[in-house]
């Protein structure tokens, strides 16, 4: 068919070839392959009248493209810039609007913790930051802006004067080094600390099972079953788990850890058995440090700074212990989840192996230094 068009539109092999992946492209924009298909089927021969019915536009949109592509080839089948609704409001009452968003409620003697776009909108137009405006538009102002007021993290100030120094030995002995001196092979690392307010929760009805279309699902109301400790020792470096359960947490249960671990093999007969604790008052203080001396000679207690127990290695094996083993349990009693803790402590013994601990004093003080830097911790002093 002969087109009735003046533009007439002859491709190179390349331009043939961009224009059909765009013209069968999946997840390109529907536009972009309209375009692609006009100029296709033009440069096949096909009128104007005809292209617009096979791609299913009007013919006036057929023409334009087919123009703009004679006059500016592929680049001409882009979008033009447009220059949009001329703006409502003001830069500075933008900005005023996000300064404010940035302060605290409290600040403006408000009963509030944090700001919600309508109360933003509220107290910026009263106090005539900005004109009327919606809590939509203001949502998308801070959405688009670097700093998020909104989000928050928790965290604790390193209160102990000590921190580094307390740290990084630790930090060291997981590297196996004290006091600059590389561990012995028969010189162990043990972490320790202990798990409280474990609860048996008996489901008041029991869990389904996943099904098509539906997933698990567990009953949300239980019947409380009372409560147990659970105390574990973990070699750092041999990835070996020894706990035991006791009705709650205190100096006699950890003793009998202690004493459970450094009882047998290879603990017992060991040169040094380094002992890695955090401040909780099953274990805390000098006192602490003279009774593990006095029971065992080759047993030293070490202590983390205070808010430290992120550096204590056991903390990963309770996560992964509640994750596996309790989370959405279903417990008969005490004796059912004690059970099940063992259990599952076995289990991760036989093919546990080192976590991958790669947090080092160097890196210690970097975060220090950092936190140094930007006054946290003069602030904290």
């Amino acid at each position: 068919m002969s087109p009735t068009s003046a533009d007439v539109v002859i491709l190179t092999d390349k331009e043939r070839d961009v224009l059909t992946r765009r013209a069968n492209a999946a997840s390109c924009p529907h536009r972009e392959v309209l375009r692609a298909r006009i100029v296709l089927a033009a440069a096949d021969g096909d009128a104007n009248a005809a292209i617009a019915r096979e791609v299913g536009v009007c013919e006036d949109t057929a023409r334009r493209w087919r123009h703009r592509f004679c006059l500016e080839r592929l680049e001409g089948l882009e979008d033009r810039p447009r220059p949009g609704r001329p703006r409502v409001f003001t830069p500075v009452e933008v900005a005023e609007v996000k300064a404010l968003a940035c302060s605290r409620p409290a600040d403006h003697d408000l009963p509030l913790t944090r700001w919600s776009t309508t109360e933003l909108r509220t107290h910026a137009v009263a106090g005539g930051l900005v004109r009327p405006v919606s809590p939509s538009t203001i949502g998308r102002w801070l959405a688009a802006d670097a700093i998020k007021p909104w989000q928050h993290r928790s965290w604790i100030f390193p209160r102990d004067p000590d921190f580094a120094a307390k740290a990084a030995r630790v930090l060291d002995l997981y590297h196996r080094r004290w006091d600059g001196i590389e561990l012995r092979d028969d010189e162990y690392v043990i972490s320790a600390d202990e798990k409280s307010q474990l609860q048996a929760l008996k489901r008041r009805h029991r869990e389904t099972p996943a099904g098509p279309g539906q997933s698990r699902r567990v009953e949300f109301e239980y019947r409380r079953g009372g409560t147990l400790a659970y105390f574990a020792a973990y070699d750092v470096h041999q990835a070996r788990v020894m706990g035991m359960t006791a009705p709650k947490t205190g100096i006699v249960p950890f003793t009998d850890l202690v004493e459970q671990v450094m009882t047998r093999e290879p603990y017992a007969s060991a040169k040094r058995v380094f002992w890695v604790v955090d401040n909780g008052s099953s274990h805390a203080g000098q006192a602490s440090i003279d009774r593990m001396r006095q029971a065992w000679p080759n047993a030293v207690l070490v202590h983390l700074p205070v808010h430290a127990s992120w550096l204590n290695q056991v903390e990963i094996y309770f996560s992964i212990l509640q994750r596996k083993a309790i989370t959405t349990g279903d417990f008969a009693d005490l004796d059912d989840l004690a059970a099940r803790i063992l259990a599952f402590e076995n289990r991760y013994n036989q093919s546990a192996e080192p976590f991958g601990w790669k947090y080092t004093r160097d890196d210690l003080n970097r975060h220090l230094d950092r936190l140094n830097n930007d006054g946290t911790l003069r602030n904290a002093a």
